[in-house]
């Protein structure tokens, strides 16, 4: 296997790892005032990197077959007001996340004991899927590996490393909090408390669901 593909790969991974999904929701989590829910970090992590694997090996490996059928099924009535629905649930549950509202008591509630991890694999979904387009190095990656030749086995370990690679900052910084403990209590529970007052991810969540909900109404002819 080419070393300089797996360089480039490699390089484009690390950029990745950067993105709102795969570092800063995850920072954001992590800063969370008491004890540690390691478990539920890792779902959601372990639930971004599945979605970008299972994204990116179908497109690596072909799935022009199977993306008109798809084009096809989101053309339909049914999915266009499902996603109108979703949109706009979207915009108006944003307003619920600003300063003030209920982003700080939805992560306590995320992150409590007698809560499952259902939801925060749904919004490491949302995350994902929210900012596949946006990721050019992933995509990049994506074009590298699809032109590189590389046997089908090869392309979904690859694959399987370049997304894994992705989430490792985020590992990172989950085993330092981890080993530090409660001497790093203080200094996260001031840069949380900072956090739960800007509404930055208000805001994403906000612009995502308007998009869906606008490029649905038109296509319903809802709007001009």
């Amino acid at each position: 296997m080419d070393l300089a593909l797996l360089g480039s790969l490699a390089a484009l991974a690390l950029i990745d790892s950067t993105s709102f999904g795969t570092l800063l929701i995850p920072l954001w989590l992590l800063l969370h005032p008491g004890s540690l829910r390691a478990g539920r970090i890792l779902v959601f992590l372990g639930t971004v990197a599945a979605f970008y694997y299972a994204v990116g090996v179908a497109v690596a490996l072909g799935a022009d077959a199977v993306l008109p059928q798809l084009s096809r099924v989101l053309a339909t009535p049914a999915a266009m007001w499902t996603q109108l629905v979703a949109g706009v649930a979207l915009f108006f549950w944003s307003f619920r996340m600003s300063p003030g509202g209920g982003l700080p008591r939805w992560r306590d509630r995320a992150l409590a004991d007698d809560r499952g991890a259902t939801g925060l694999a749904v919004l490491a979904l949302a995350a994902a899927a929210a900012e596949l387009t946006t990721m050019l190095p992933y995509l990049a990656a994506i074009g590298l590996l699809t032109t590189s030749g590389l046997p089908t086995a090869q392309v979904a370990v690859v694959m399987a490393g370049y997304c894994v690679l992705m989430i490792v900052p985020a590992l990172v910084l989950l085993a330092a909090r981890l080993a530090a403990g409660d001497r790093v209590t203080r200094l996260l529970t001031r840069f949380s408390d900072r956090m739960a007052k800007s509404n930055t991810l208000a805001w994403i969540v906000g612009i995502v669901g308007f998009l869906l909900a606008n490029d649905a109404a038109a296509r319903l002819g809802l709007t001009s």
